[in-house]
């Protein structure tokens, strides 16, 4: 058995392994296919997973193939084992990334199991998206340095290393008990070459840092297993200089098969700033949310009209969008997106994101002093003039800009969190004005958010459909759980966006969002019907949809943006942050009598 081709790869068959900084995507076929490299948005050196060999990769595989692979991560980290089985016996490959120090390592251990297996391996670098290939500077019959601009990177062997064009081949063969490691480092090309780390070292010391970060994680419920594993990957994603989170470490993976929905996640997304505060401290990773919140008052710092709804992972602000011609893209969808626009568009939900998640912070302690209100107090202030705008939504929408029910909702729980820290938290702000506006919010809510004829929510002023983003209406306090005006939403959500028992985001036949129709269910979505379940007290619904989810994950537990319920293929950008901090959210409010989606309720 041989890897997938090109032409049919499976985002299933993927692992993340990363160093905090930026991450990599590992095969079941052993190919290292992604890889940005220094930084989770910058240009990435293997970008096979968009294209062919051509583009970059580094593959390490038995010679003669294998019968069968198994996959684990080892003991709560993002080190990935791989054991390949052959005819000749059984071989296992270690990869992982240690958290970076001095340098970015790509550590590849290989391990002879049973029998003698023949290996080899293959390093085809290809910088800039694959349009660079590098000069082989100087090298060893054990490493080499290339170069290509302002990247380098080194590559030593425990094996004879035989210089290809930007790259190096090696065949060898591991007994049982025989180790043969490769690090691969990357540094700016100016600087002086690196002294080769001890790979075995490396692993001891990256897997004890592993283990004693998930030990702080204070979740002993069901789903544990799960919780933690996307934990990790949600640490996987984080920029710890900066403490941002990056919502998917790829970019324009379809959220349709071969279609052009293909978007850039390798950057900060506002609309996630209350979910990440509240999953990292409801599961006492008070530093990841520490980090965060930092993170997100410098991002956001400066006049409230410039607010953006994405950022880069320090905060940068320009993420000009355009369109990488020379790459294939994955399965041939077209085109393959750098950047995005999105954070030109006016999204008025953020304002509540960021001030709600800045809420929760205060109320369990991050900030009790909170020398960030001024620059909240002005966003609020700035609401008051622009609530009634029409915006581009949650789902950054690329057609009109409506006047969409979330947004309005999100505009309500700013004005709310300001009246709570003026009245409850003795901050000083303007709580008559804020009032006022909240309940003009929430009337014209309620006088045009309305469908006249079923009685629940609609998606936007005026239209008789729904939006799963409504199911985070509870969630927010803006209605009890068990409002008929929910129930009723819930209900048409169940009946218009249900696809086999998943939820979708909207009906994209019948609403302009500038792009053809079709895309898969969205996980994130689906969690959040969990969750209503669970507010509604409809605990086996809850449990069975919950079940349900986490039987889409592959076999190292991880989850996409997407999946096509019929057939279970993996859709959008891989691994996706929403997806995992929705699952955890999910666990914790089915096993807690007042999880996350309680606890960001009742904001007391």
């Amino acid at each position: 058995m041989s890897g997938p081709s090109s032409a049919a790869r499976d985002l299933r068959d993927y692992a993340l392994i990363g160093d905090c900084e930026t991450a990599a995507l590992v095969g079941r076929d052993g190919a290292i296919d992604w890889l940005c490299w220094p930084r989770f948005d910058s240009e990435a050196c293997f970008a096979r997973l968009l294209g062919d060999e051509r583009h970059g990769c580094w593959s390490l595989r038995p010679a003669e193939g294998f019968a069968h692979v198994r996959r684990r991560y080892l003991d709560g980290s993002l080190i990935l084992e791989t054991v390949f089985e052959t005819a000749s016996g059984a071989v296992a490959v270690t990869d992982f990334m240690p958290v970076r120090g001095a340098a970015s390592d790509l550590v590849r251990i290989v391990e002879g199991r049973a029998g003698r297996v023949p290996m080899e391996m293959r390093l085809d670098l290809r910088f800039d998206y694959g349009r660079c290939r590098p000069w082989i500077q100087s090298a060893t019959p054990n490493s080499l340095r290339a170069v290509a601009g302002p990247h380098a990177a080194e590559l030593t062997a425990d094996a004879e290393l035989r210089p290809a064009e930007g790259g190096a081949t090696a065949r060898f063969a591991v007994a049982e008990g025989e180790r043969r490691a490769f690090v691969l480092t990357y540094s700016p090309s100016h600087e002086r070459a690196r002294r080769p780390i001890d790979p075995h070292a490396a692993l001891s010391a990256t897997l004890d840092w592993w283990r004693d970060w998930i030990s702080r994680c204070d979740y002993s419920g069901p789903y544990a297993e799960d919780v933690r594993r996307s934990l990790v990957v949600l640490k996987g994603l984080t920029y710890r200089p900066t403490g941002g989170m990056v919502a998917a470490p790829t970019t324009s993976l379809p959220e349709h098969p071969g279609g052009e929905r293909n978007w850039d996640y390798r950057y900060c997304w506002l609309r996630d700033a209350t979910f990440t505060l509240l999953t990292f401290m409801e599961s006492g990773l008070f530093e990841e949310a520490r980090a965060w919140r930092d993170w997100l008052v410098r991002a956001v710092a400066g006049e409230p009209g410039a607010v953006q709804p994405v950022y880069g992972v320090a905060g940068e602000q320009r993420l000009i969008e355009w369109i990488e011609p020379g790459l294939p893209g994955f399965n041939g969808a077209q085109p393959v997106r750098i950047g995005n626009a999105a954070f030109r568009q006016s999204q008025l939900d953020v304002f509540g994101e960021v001030l709600d998640a800045l809420h929760q912070a205060r109320r369990h302690g991050q900030a009790p002093q909170d020398p960030s209100w001024p620059l909240q107090r002005a966003f609020i202030d700035h609401l008051v003039e622009r609530w009634r705008e029409p915006d581009a939504g949650i789902w950054e929408v690329r057609g009109p800009p409506q006047h969409f029910t979330h947004s309005k909702v999100m505009a309500w729980v700013a004005f709310d969190v300001g009246v709570q820290a003026v009245e409850q938290q003795g901050l000083r702000g303007d709580a008559e004005l804020w009032r006022t506006c909240r309940e003009e919010v929430r009337q014209a809510i309620l006088r045009d958010g309305l469908d006249p004829e079923r009685g629940g929510f609609t998606r936007a002023f005026g239209s008789a459909e729904v939006d799963a983003s409504l199911l985070l209406l509870p969630q927010v306090g803006f209605v009890a759980p068990d409002d008929p005006r929910m129930l009723a939403t819930v209900e048409a959500i169940e009946q218009d966006l249900s696809w086999n028992g998943l939820i979708r985001r909207y009906d994209t036949a019948t609403n302009d969002d500038g792009l053809p129709p079709g895309e898969g269910a969205f996980l994130a979505c689906s969690f959040w019907l969990v969750d209503a379940y669970t507010m509604q007290g409809r605990r086996e619904e809850a449990e069975a949809l919950f079940e349900r989810l986490l039987s889409f994950t592959n076999d190292v537990g991880l989850l996409p943006e997407e999946v096509d319920p019929r057939t279970g293929a993996f859709l959008g950008n891989f691994p996706q942050g929403l997806s995992h901090l929705s699952l955890v959210d999910a666990a914790y409010n089915l096993s807690r009598t007042r999880g996350p989606a309680e606890e960001r309720r009742t904001r007391d």
